[in-house]
């Protein structure tokens, strides 16, 4: 067999049925028989010019005066009772008043001792005043006209399979059964692929279920974005909530809270997959920074777009469920992600379904697009610095580590060392205690991998050589920057690491 090659390729077949989808006015890609009527009968502001009904915004005085996005900031500062009175005024202050983000950020703002008294109750709103399902008033509001409150509603009600039929042959993420890791090292340390029998050994495949981990760790607390929340609590809200961008279980002392061991000595739950080899973040030992997480979370959860931490690589495991995953190379403009000039800052729309009303049908007809699906049992492999979106197309349980591989060309190892020493601002996951990561990873590479570093250091100087030559021939040289004046740059691969 040829070094590099992979025992044998897994033919990605897309056997989905074709599927018709239509545009709204706006252009944005939507499947009509999927989105159910608001629940107050709140509908999009196009639906305006259709209708012979009041509008129900000439009932509302001054604040007629404010476009709605105002209008919701202004709300977001409005305690439970204001929200309350001024939602009795009338039909179109009350739909703006019943918005359930707007009383999410009601119930973050609780001591949690207050918050954790509170039952859930499948919105926040009703969460925050006590009110069971069969009690919430139901106030007619099918002449409000507003995409502010119909956009989050129809988001949360998108049906996710539009998205993942049909993908394109040249867009597929390659499968393999399996790599080893000399074949992972000479050929895909910088490809996304999915290795479909690389992890069926781990005890965790056949154990694990939600129900499973239910029964076992109900009363464990776990980190769900903003809230620490027993697991049956999370459950409970996984199984029945309205949000547009449900709260995703993304625990990263798990191992410790389950008392589980990790490795491949006896009684252990799961290991590192042999095939991406050493992880050279190891050399760091208690003070490398947060590396690995459980995750769990209901149908439509996930993460927007984004690079892993650090430059560093990742593997996501399935052991429940499935998740979509749409990925960029680093160099890559992702369709409506907007990056600021030192990689600090990323904009992109507030949730994955409005990403993917909005820009998925662009997104999918770029060459730099590769899609596929990860099913339970599968592995998939996130480059260092590649773009990703992940969502999840059922409710399920997933485990993620980020790692440093190490190559033959050691770039991976590279871009690491570079972020590391050019982005401190950026560097995350540390201890507070740890001053400066940089000068940690270095020294602990000279002790147990002097000659790795070498090399490593290398092939930084070379890309940093490169880097100050373009600059400057395009005259953005220290002196053009203390002086104010203009300069003009394309930019480079090694200026777009997101954390």
């Amino acid at each position: 067999m040829a070094a590099g090659q992979p025992s044998r390729a897994v033919a990605d077949v897309n056997s989905h049925e074709h599927y018709e989808s239509k545009a709204n006015h706006a252009g944005v890609v939507t499947d009509a028989a999927s989105i159910p009527s608001h629940q107050l009968g709140v509908k999009p502001l196009g639906n305006r010019y259709l209708s012979n009904a009041p509008n129900a915004r000439a009932s509302v005085g001054t604040w007629a005066m404010m476009p709605d996005e105002m209008l919701t900031v202004i709300l977001e500062h409005f305690g439970k009772s204001d929200l309350i009175r001024l939602g009795s005024t009338c039909k179109f202050l009350y739909a703006f008043c019943h918005l359930d983000e707007i009383w999410k950020a009601l119930f973050l703002q609780l001591p949690p001792e207050v918050s954790r008294a509170l039952r859930w109750r499948g919105t926040w709103r009703r969460t925050l005043m006590n009110l069971n399902k069969e009690s919430e008033a139901i106030v007619d509001c099918s002449n409000v006209f507003s995409d502010v409150l119909h956009r989050p509603f129809a988001c949360s009600n998108i049906n996710l399979r539009q998205f993942i039929r049909n993908i394109p042959k040249a867009n597929q993420i390659r499968r393999f059964d399996n790599l080893t890791y000399e074949q992972y090292a000479e050929r895909w340390t910088e490809q996304p692929f999915i290795l479909t029998k690389c992890i069926r050994e781990w005890p965790v495949t056949s154990t694990w279920t939600i129900d499973q981990l239910l029964s076992d760790y109900a009363e464990l607390d776990f980190r769900a974005e903003a809230v620490d929340w027993t697991f049956s609590r999370y459950c409970e809200y996984m199984r029945d909530n309205i949000d547009e961008s449900p709260l995703y279980l993304f625990d990263r002392k798990f191992a410790e809270k389950m008392g589980i061991k990790i490795g491949k000595d006896a009684g252990s739950a799961y290991w590192r997959p042999d095939c991406f080899g050493p992880d050279l973040f190891e050399v760091l030992g208690r003070e490398r920074p947060a590396h690995r997480w459980l995750i769990v979370g209901p149908e439509r959860s996930g993460s927007t777009f984004h690079k892993d931490p650090n430059g560093t690589s990742a593997w996501n495991a399935v052991i429940q469920g499935s998740k979509y995953w749409i990925m960029f190379p680093p160099a890559a403009q992702v369709p409506g992600v907007y990056v600021s000039q030192d990689s600090s800052e990323v904009t992109s729309p507030l949730s994955i379904a409005e990403w993917l009303l909005t820009f998925h049908q662009e997104a999918r007809q770029l060459p730099e697009c590769i899609e596929g699906i990860c099913e339970a049992g599968e592995i998939l492999h996130v480059p260092s610095g590649w773009w990703h979106l992940v969502v999840n197309l059922e409710s399920g349980i997933a485990l993620t580590q980020n790692f440093v591989p190490q190559s033959p060309s050691l770039n991976l190892l590279s871009e690491v060392l570079a972020f590391l020493k050019d982005k401190p601002d950026q560097v995350s996951g540390f201890d507070k205690d740890v001053a400066n990561p940089y000068e940690l990873f270095i020294g602990r590479l000279r002790s147990e991998h002097p000659e790795v570093l070498d090399k490593a250091l290398e092939v930084v100087d070379r890309k940093s050589g490169k880097k100050r030559k373009w600059d400057t021939a395009v005259g953005r040289d220290e002196e053009a920057q203390e002086s104010g004046g203009f300069s003009f740059g394309f930019g480079g691969d090694d200026e777009d690491e997101i954390p």
